[in-house]
């Protein structure tokens, strides 16, 4: 089968770490999906803003395997416990493919890249190819009495993060609430805890450095890279 890139998407996000484990955590978070040229026709996303949500179905594209293992090591357990790969969302499948639920804040009419599609809270990569884009629908979606595996003793515990104004005031205020909710994340590896060591994530253009200690993130310096 043929799998052809439909659009790729673009936001503040050149590597991996620090991307949101899922969807949604983040809907601050804000990226535009832009079709690739053949893929422009504007009949084609007729009747899409009828909806608040979208799946979108994309490529692990910096997590990509030639040889295939049967169980892997989700970080969320620290990284010392195994599970099935098909009892988990690692990105490192047989076929990486992911799948991610985005809400749908417009769609914008451009002259030079058609009608793109601005979204919230996505959980991937700057330039991320997309292979299809379908609607999210309630009635069939949602079902609030599934079971959640081993993530279920595991939810997201939100961290307060303390960033001085002075730092802050570096970044784009468009960027400024996204970043506040990716750290409060705790992009972390769950099997690290030292509270003297130094992180660098990158984010829009900028290098930001932060440590965590207990329930607190301390942003320490936020800069643009090119300075660095």
């Amino acid at each position: 089968m043929e799998w052809k890139v439909i659009a790729r998407i673009h936001n503040d996000y050149t590597e991996k770490f620090g991307v949101p484990r899922q969807s949604g955590l983040v809907p601050d978070l804000i990226s535009r999906v832009i079709f690739e040229p053949e893929y422009r026709d504007p009949s084609a996303l007729m009747g899409i803003e009828e909806y608040s949500h979208l799946w979108l179905i994309w490529e692990f594209s910096q997590a990509v395997r030639k040889d295939f293992s049967p169980t892997v090591r989700p970080p969320r357990l620290g990284g010392n416990e195994r599970k099935g790969v098909f009892a988990t969302r690692s990105p490192f499948r047989p076929n990486p493919i992911g799948l991610s639920c985005v809400s749908l804040l417009a769609v914008e009419k451009t002259q030079d890249e058609g009608n793109v599609l601005i979204v919230g809270g996505a959980d991937l990569m700057n330039d991320t190819p997309i292979y299809d884009i379908k609607p999210y629908l309630p009635y069939s979606d949602a079902l609030p009495e599934a079971k959640s595996g081993f993530t279920g003793s595991l939810k997201d515990k939100r961290l307060t993060v303390r960033i001085p104004q002075n730092e802050l005031d570096r970044l784009p205020k468009a960027s400024r609430k996204a970043l506040e909710g990716v750290l409060s994340l705790d992009p972390r590896p769950r099997y690290q805890d030292d509270p003297e060591r130094i992180y660098g994530m990158d984010y829009a253009g900028f290098n930001v450095r932060f440590r965590v200690e207990q329930d607190t993130v301390y942003v320490l310096t936020i800069r643009r890279r090119e300075l660095l």
